[in-house]
């Protein structure tokens, strides 16, 4: 059995070209899709996260306004400069970047963001009704990771999927995506008893533990499909790549897995709610 790469910057440049032309027609209309993200405090892989976010908005003919608060911000601070950028009918999407100072109430901050901007999938609406099947912006990563399912024509009906993690962001709304989809879904975490077990089931693995190397290869079955949600430090992911590689049907590596497919995402919801906007203008 031959393993396949799963590659992700292959899915986000397919994104990202239909994102550029739909931001391109838009502008014709007198509309620039703009992207507003905030940052608090100076954590050096926060500013480089933003960085490339804006960089992207630029490649692909979006706007971006970049507004970075100081560490000693308040959440009142926040969620004011939040409420701010919901009312300017310029700003289309709102970016909070993880992790703010630990002194801030970041769900408090989180729940600012206007549904109709809420490109990054964070509000608890927003999750609901991406949860209830009619959600227009999931969190990216996960919309990211079934993209990259869809893109290569993996099943995902009928198949048992096991998410390792229950971020808010990441592992919960996954699992409300492939739920979604008609998977049967798994949700495993740290307090999951004989975690292998549970993994060795799955045909469909989505790691996102946010511990490196954790998932082994002798805990995955023969054909499964493993998407590595993960990126730790020196460039590794959650999964143990090589001794998870002979066994998998098709792979993510990392990087190049679902990371450029959450840039793709973020773009393209911007790109979402600026056309939103304006059909409304329309009618």
């Amino acid at each position: 059995m031959s393993t396949l790469v799963l590659d992700g910057l292959r899915v986000a440049k397919e994104i990202h070209q239909q994102t550029k032309e739909r931001a391109l027609r838009l502008r014709e209309q007198g509309i620039v899709p703009c992207l507003a993200t905030v940052l608090v405090g100076n954590d050096p892989a926060s500013h480089t996260y933003v960085r490339m976010k804006g960089k992207a908005c630029e490649r692909y003919g979006l706007d971006s306004i970049r507004i970075h608060m100081p560490e000693e911000t308040t959440t009142e601070q926040l969620v004011e400069k939040i409420k701010e950028l919901n009312s300017d009918p310029k700003i289309h999407g709102i970016l909070l970047q993880h992790p703010v100072p630990s002194h801030i109430d970041e769900r408090q901050a989180f729940e600012a963001i206007g549904l109709d901007k809420d490109v990054d999938g964070v509000t608890s609406h927003g999750y609901g009704e991406v949860s209830m099947g009619f959600g227009e912006f999931p969190s990216c990563t996960p919309a990211g990771i079934i993209a990259i399912l869809d893109y290569y024509q993996i099943p995902i009906e009928g198949k048992h999927a096991v998410v390792i993690g229950r971020s808010p962001i990441l592992g919960k709304p996954v699992s409300q995506l492939l739920l979604n989809r008609n998977a049967t879904v798994t949700v495993c975490h740290s307090r999951t008893v004989d975690l292998p077990h549970h993994v060795s089931q799955a045909d469909i693995i989505v790691a996102a533990v946010g511990k490196p190397r954790f998932v082994k290869g002798d805990w995955v079955k023969e054909g499964a499909v493993i998407i590595d949600a993960g990126y730790n430090e020196g460039n590794v992911g959650d999964v143990d790549y090589e001794s998870c590689f002979p066994k998998a049907a098709a792979i993510t590596p990392v990087p190049g897995g679902p990371g450029p497919v959450t840039i793709a995402y973020l773009l393209k919801h911007t790109v979402d709610a600026a056309e939103k906007q304006a059909r409304q203008i329309r009618e």
